[in-house]
């Protein structure tokens, strides 16, 4: 619907064959491609680009306010509260939540984290090495359990924290009702952190005002996954998170004042974004949250849950093709994981790029203990696969779609994965080298 947004849509590749055809994107939630109007942004920006907050000539004045004032844009696009939040910029999401992380140890001392089993790992691992930690259990369809997070809020009386869970699942691309999270972990004394990187791009994301009981706390997200593709992260905060202490990285436009013998900090977000800042990767971001602006964020997810409605209704309907669903597409993104019997994860991933020239993705996503309990694999069982391969552990193959891929792209993959599932021995046979074994 929207290909003449995205840079290299009309990408031509070369399959196994020879043959050459349009190149199908179906991995944005990995990576989506950027935005024309981001490049053209770049490029246009580049003659001004120059040091930020470190400088009195025209460029540096005009990159410093071009930065400053991105701040607005992000808080704009999510309904942050300039007055009571802050805007930091990293290199991505994972930094992001790593950072607060490690700013919270005083404030989360002899408390409990509640991350879910649901978490990609940068949700999870930060929290892990560093606080004691519950895991809010999900049911057999991978759906996160609310009564679970009540119930665990409710044992610990008190003692939690903070809870970590996603907006939206990258694994099944579940959407979590975030604001009645938010909500029950107010009603216990906790606050919630939103990883919003794989729904920022797909839905609207709403903070809610802070005196909401339903108001997120800290939101983060990457506009590598939002057509943008320049290495930048936001958290959003509120200031005060940030007012005692120092930052786990420090350097250069940290301080206010350093001798032998004393620092004086600078105030957030300065202190916590060391070294030279990502101008062109904020650049990036703030264009592209202006070009989701103007298509429409509930336009956007609207032509995406019909494209997962048609593929879902679709490859239901494909022998062997085990889909990972419970195909309520009201309450996802757009994006589907399966297996096909007779082939591991990988030899599927292969097949579809050599003989369709469709990117997918497969494997555990970042995401292994939502997989394992997903595939319903033991503990006992868990543990023989703790030296294996990542191309030999138990695993899926994942589609995602983005505003740019039409219902064309998803006949084509259906048709070939129809092809697979009817010539099974052919493909078994032909794919038999890869290394799984």
């Amino acid at each position: 619907m929207f290909k003449d947004f995205i840079v290299g849509s009309d990408s031509i590749v070369t399959l196994a064959n020879g043959n050459d055809v349009h190149y199908i994107n179906f991995d944005n939630a990995a990576t989506t491609p950027p935005f024309k109007s981001v490049i053209q942004e770049i490029v246009d920006f580049a003659p001004n680009y120059s040091s930020v907050h470190r400088g009195s000539g025209y460029k540096s004045i005009l990159s410093s306010k071009v930065y400053d004032d991105s701040r607005c844009v992000v808080l704009d696009f999510v309904n942050g509260n300039k007055d009571y939040h802050t805007v930091i910029f990293l290199n991505n999401t994972t930094d992001c939540i790593n950072k607060l992380s490690y700013r919270l140890q005083n404030t989360l001392k002899d408390k409990i984290v509640l991350s879910t089993y649901m978490e990609h790992h940068s949700n999870m691992l930060p929290w892990r090495n560093k606080y004691n930690i519950d895991f809010i259990d999900v049911d057999q369809f991978g759906r996160l359990n609310l009564d679970d997070l009540e119930e665990k809020l409710r044992e610990y009386n008190g003692r939690v924290g903070l809870v970590c869970v996603t907006a939206a699942s990258n694994v099944t691309g579940y959407i979590n009702p975030i604001h009645e999270i938010a909500k029950l972990a107010h009603k216990y004394g906790a606050k919630i952190l939103v990883d919003g990187a794989q729904a920022i791009a797909h839905i609207p994301l709403n903070m809610k005002p802070v005196e909401s009981p339903e108001h997120i706390d800290y939101l983060t997200f990457s506009a590598h996954k939002m057509y943008a593709p320049f290495g930048i992260g936001a958290l959003i905060a509120p200031k005060d998170t940030f007012i005692e202490g120092c930052s786990e990285c420090v350097g250069g436009g940290t301080v206010k004042f350093v001798s032998i013998d004393d620092v004086i900090w600078a105030d957030p977000p300065d202190k916590e974004e060391a070294g030279t800042p990502n101008l062109m990767g904020v650049v990036a971001l703030t264009e592209s949250i202006k070009t989701l602006k103007s298509i429409g964020m509930d336009k956007i997810d609207q032509y995406e849950r019909s494209l997962t409605a048609y593929a879902l209704d679709k490859m239901r309907k494909i022998p062997d093709l085990i889909i990972y669903d419970d195909f309520d597409v009201k309450r996802k993104v757009s994006i589907i994981s399966f297996n096909m019997r007779g082939l591991h994860h990988t030899q599927l991933a292969e097949i579809l790029g050599n003989e369709g020239g469709i990117a997918v993705r497969n494997g555990c996503f970042c995401a292994q203990p939502y997989i394992q309990k997903i595939l319903n694999i033991k503990r006992h069982e868990i543990n023989t696969y703790r030296n294996c391969p990542i191309y030999r552990q138990p695993g899926m193959v994942r589609i995602s779609m983005a505003l740019y891929n039409d219902y064309n792209e998803i006949d084509l993959l259906v048709y070939l994965l129809n092809k697979i599932s009817n010539n099974m021995a052919y493909y078994q046979n032909k794919y038999r080298n890869l290394p799984l074994e």
